[in-house]
């Protein structure tokens, strides 16, 4: 008796194990959706981040010749605090939606080195000026959102800044009348050729020829 319950439940199990059914069905189409979403987006993630690093920057002949060279002797790769701004730093913002615009927007530059719009020093000088003009409205029309990735204007002590910056900040970038690109634009890399370009860190025409209050 006992035995033949054992062999009925035995039966009934491989019953519902080999018999097809929609649930079961539905199941493996969702687990498999689901794992292949998160294999999808593991690698698509992981390749942003590559194509989000200096040496994937720098992987362009043109890149580490020109721009590369012209930062490593600013103050943004070696300075006292031992802080060092990479490529993606100052020219990818960090929160995803803009990143992925960002990213978007930068696949022209691809196309540029694979057709070698910029293969000699001479080209790139012959467009510095051009390309230079691209980054800084750029970062204009977007408030300098990549300088905001490290720098924040309340986080700044204006007391100890020099007197024409503490007015400089006080007066146009915590009002929201001008943003970072507007005065930092030679940070980074080597100026263009700046004629008819308003270098923005003018102090104001009245207080120009006065002496600038120390800032408290």
């Amino acid at each position: 008796m006992i035995v033949r319950t054992i062999k009925s439940i035995l039966l009934w199990v491989w019953g519902i194990l080999t018999t097809p059914a929609k649930t079961l069905g539905l199941g493996v189409l969702t687990l498999g959706g689901f794992m292949g979403g998160v294999i999808f987006w593991g690698a698509f993630n992981t390749g942003l981040e590559i194509t989000n690093t200096e040496a994937f920057c720098i992987s362009c002949h043109e890149m580490e010749s020109n721009l590369y060279e012209e930062l490593s002797r600013t103050i943004h790769f070696s300075n006292r605090s031992g802080v060092r701004a990479t490529c993606p730093d100052c020219h990818v913002p960090h929160n995803w939606t803009d990143k992925i615009a960002r990213k978007m927007q930068a696949s022209k530059e691809v196309w540029g080195h694979l057709f070698g719009t910029i293969d000699t020093r001479s080209e790139f000088l012959g467009l510095r000026r051009e390309l230079a003009e691209h980054e800084w409205s750029r970062l204009k029309a977007n408030d300098s959102l990549e300088c905001r990735n490290c720098h924040s204007e309340v986080a700044m002590d204006l007391s100890r800044q020099n007197p024409r910056a503490a007015e400089i900040h006080t007066r146009f970038l915590l009002t929201g009348e001008s943003t970072c690109i507007d005065c930092h634009k030679g940070i980074a890399h080597q100026l263009p050729d700046m004629t008819g370009v308003d270098p923005g860190w003018k102090v104001a025409p009245e207080l120009q020829g006065e002496v600038l209050p120390i800032a408290q």
